[in-house]
């Protein structure tokens, strides 16, 4: 597993993490029950969302729908933002809140 230097930011209900990918490796598939929004902040990536590939090159903000299974795979090393509407603030619960089963 590589390490993809996560990070951790809250601002009055507004959570956003930032991750690094490098070229080749991808975020797993998951799912959340609302809307929200992911901003390619370097990079390239190829986004599957429910089945359908599309690739972004940076910059790029790009809303993913509620429910919808993603999977991000960068094609150049990647600076990647997930950002959410939640009122939790801990980092270690944070996945527990917002990440459904695939």
């Amino acid at each position: 597993m590589i390490d993809l230097q996560i990070q951790h930011f809250f601002s009055s209900g507004v959570y956003a993490r930032h991750m690094h990918l490098p070229a080749g490796h991808f975020a797993q598939s998951h799912r959340h029950t609302f809307e929200h929004l992911s901003i390619l902040a370097q990079g390239e990536v190829l986004l599957e969302v429910d089945g359908v590939a599309t690739r972004y090159c940076a910059p790029a903000c790009i809303t993913i729908a509620a429910n919808a299974v993603h999977t991000i795979t960068a094609i150049r090393d990647t600076t990647w933002y997930c950002i959410h509407a939640t009122h939790e603030t801990d980092p270690d619960k944070i996945d527990h809140s917002l990440i459904k089963e695939v």
